[in-house]
This record gives C-alpha cells, structure tokens and sequence, in this order.
C-alpha cells in the first residue's frame, strides 16, 4: 500500500516532541547555597559513581535522570521513525528547538545555529573570519582553550598575520585583567580580531567579558568569546556579555546530551563571517550559512528542552550561587595556607564553579597527575590536572549542582595533608 505525505507526517508526529511532553522533576527550588537539604533533592535526581567524590564535572556534565530518560525516549522516537522524520518532521522541531535556545540566552532566533559544541562553532567563526589581512595580527592568551588558540595561529598563517600571545596575570584581579587586555592592544595596534575565553578550563577564571568587549571594540578590534564553561555555571545571557561572537556548549553545564552547541553571531555583524566551505548556496545570507556539521543527533537537540526545563527548575542565579559557594567552601578553607597556591581569586565576578591550585614548587604536568592520583587512591577525591598556564601546571577542581559541602570539606581536608607533604618535598 503506497501511504500519502499526510500519512508520513502523522507516523512522525505519532511521538510528541519533548517540549509538549516533558515534566521537570517536583523539586523545590533550595533556599540559598546553603540550602543542604533542597540541594539533596536534586542531587538525588542524578546517578553517581558511589565511591568517589567526583570534582571532576568540567568534561561534561551528566544529564539528571529525567533528562537521561527523555533522551533515551527520544532516541527510540528518532530510531523508530527514521527518515519519516528527518525528512518531514525534524525542520519544524528544529525550529523549536533553536526558538527555546534564542529565548533562554536573549537573543533572535537566527541569531544562533546549532552545532555540535562550542569547540565546532568556535572553530568556524575562527576559520571563516573575514577581515584579517596580512600585517594584521590575532590576540590570544596563555589561559584560553589549546583547540581555540590553534586555530588563531592557522588563521594567521593563512592570512600573512603575526600571532600575539599574552600571559594573564597572576593572582588576577578584575582591573588587572581590563588593563592586561588594553595593554597588550595599546602595544600591538595591528590587532584587528581577539580570542577571549569567558571562563578558563586551566583556572576557572572568570573574565570581565563585557568591559574588555567594549574596550576593543573602541580599537576597531573583533573580539570571538569562547563561552563554552560558562553558559550554565555563572548567571548571564548573552546580552550581559555584549559580544558580536560567541560559542558556546549545552553539554556541559546545561545538562544537555553530548553533542550540543550553538554558535552566536549577532545579526549587524554576520558579514565578518565567511560562509562554511560546504554550504551550498541554501542558506545565504544566514547564520546557518557558517556552519555545515552534516547529520546531527536529533534526539540530542530534541532533548535541549527538557534540559532547559531542568535547569529553569533550579534557577540560574539560584545554581550559580550554590557552584560559587561550593568552590569558596574548599578554596577559602585553605588559601593561605604555606604551600599552596589557589589559581582564581575570592572575587565573585571571576570565579564560580572551577578552580585550580598549584602546590609550591609542583609545576611539571608529571608533578600534578601525581597530585590528582594521590588525591584518588588515597582520598577518593576525583580531580584533573591541567597544563598550559604560563606559570605552571595545576590541578582543577570542578563541583557541581550535586555535590557537598561535605564534599568541599573532604577536599580541604586532604590537602591539609597532602600540601605540607608535596611542598616539603619540592
């Protein structure tokens, strides 16, 4: 039996997309970051290894429960309907999708494009800009992602420009950042296009995106944002920021599958961003124009919803207060104390969730991946190291939405110990 398109789109439609269908969770908002009991409700929302304490979370997040299973209902969904729905259903509910994102984050709808993560939309604002000329230069800095800075020293080289890279000060401070920015313009006026990472993977260092924006934009200087870490872990939309370019993750503090991001371009400015090699012509004069992933996972995207949802439950200035209040529970407990180095200051314009520290004399890769095993097998405390930074490697701490004060305490506990130790050493 030959069936009618009315039919197909029926079959497609048979499983209601997630925004129809998904219910947050009946948790109570906390009251407060130190709210413990409202922050165990909605831990309990998540599945966790049950034998570590995992400070680990900046890799990518895990989904809540609700949110896994929307996934997995969405998988089956996509699975089982199959080119049914690519072909009929999935434009609309990408619409959708984006609509949700565009209003979350403050912007137009065709403002955005989805990606597969802010490393692939950074990557094609990086690659596709359009108004570098030789004996022009690019900006970047010592804390900015390995990946990002890459592909300036490519855009460069391909564009005849010189390559300009900065260390940002450490201890920072908030002018001290400003100024470490306006200096390094003031000394190299042929800049015409800065990466600036709004929340450092290496530190967890938080920049004053807005005021540096502004400062280069008075040079003529374009200015790319790197915000995958910090959607979902600092309190902002992308107005605050202020920026023409941006990138950013929905799996990593969002809670979304992996395999969502979203690339920004403010629409004034959509011409400094040359179309993707492969795009063929069908979305000119578009954002979608500057990206061409290929075949995407829909059920990723059909999750964002539900993701959002999640999110929106607990409240963004609500979680980010509660990351902020996690890292000074364990940062402040022992900053100061001989030994130890904490990477990112008090000041809650540039911190939240992430931190690193540095034990004295501890600066090899080789010397931190022992500090991070030792916090391991011998405290059950799971940590990363990280290279790259000027001065010399560390170790990062990252809590999230479900960990403890008593996991900070556990932390400060066993560095209390293993600080004297590793710095008597050294």
């Amino acid at each position: 039996m030959t069936m009618s398109r009315r039919s197909l789109l029926g079959m497609a439609a048979a499983m209601p997309l997630a925004p129809t269908s998904f219910a947050a969770p009946a948790f109570a908002t906390p009251n407060g970051p130190q709210d413990e009991a409202g922050w165990s409700a909605i831990a309990a929302q998540y599945d966790l290894p049950p034998d570590i304490i995992q400070l680990e979370n900046a890799y990518w997040g895990v989904m809540a429960r609700p949110v896994r299973e929307e996934y997995q209902r969405q998988v089956e969904r996509v699975n089982h309907l199959s080119s049914y729905y690519g072909r009929l259903s999935y434009g609309e509910d990408h619409k959708r999708v984006k609509a949700m994102l565009a209003d979350r984050l403050k912007v137009a709808p065709d403002e955005i494009a989805l990606t597969r993560n802010a490393t692939e939309a950074l990557k094609a604002m990086i690659g596709q800009y359009e108004r570098l000329r030789p004996g022009d230069a690019v900006l970047i800095a010592d804390l900015d992602y390995d990946s990002m800075q890459a592909a300036c020293a490519s855009l460069a080289k391909r564009c005849g420009a010189d390559l300009i890279r900065i260390v940002l000060p450490e201890p920072a401070s908030h002018q001290g950042l400003i100024d470490a920015y306006a200096a390094a313009l003031d000394a190299n006026p042929k800049v015409r296009l800065m990466l600036l990472t709004h929340v450092s993977h290496r530190t967890g260092l938080m920049m004053p995106v807005r005021e540096i924006v502004a400062m280069a934009r008075t040079r003529d200087v374009d200015v790319i944002v790197d915000a995958a870490h910090s959607w979902g872990q600092a309190d902002f939309t992308l107005p605050d920021l202020d920026a023409d370019f941006v990138g950013l993750n929905g799996h990593k503090w969002i809670g979304a599958p992996l395999g969502v991001g979203i690339m920004y371009i403010r629409k004034s400015r959509l011409d400094a961003i040359g179309p993707d090699p492969a795009d063929e012509g069908g979305h000119a004069g578009t954002i979608e124009a500057r990206i061409h992933t290929g075949t995407l996972d829909f059920a990723a995207q059909l999750t964002v919803p539900a993701a959002l949802a999640f999110q929106a439950r607990i409240g963004s200035a609500t979680k980010a207060a509660r990351l902020r209040a996690l890292r000074d529970r364990w940062a402040e407990a022992v900053r100061g104390m001989e030994g130890i180095e904490i990477l990112t200051p008090k000041d809650p314009r540039l911190s939240c969730a992430i931190t690193s520290f540095r034990i004295r004399g501890r600066t090899s890769v080789a010397d931190n991946m022992a500090i991070a095993r030792t916090l391991m097998e011998d405290h059950k405390i799971f940590t990363i190291h990280r290279a790259g930074v000027t001065k010399g490697a560390c170790v990062r701490v990252t809590p999230s939405v479900y960990s403890t004060m008593a996991d900070a305490d556990a932390l400060a506990a066993a560095l209390r110990i293993l600080v004297p130790r590793m710095a008597g050493a050294a």
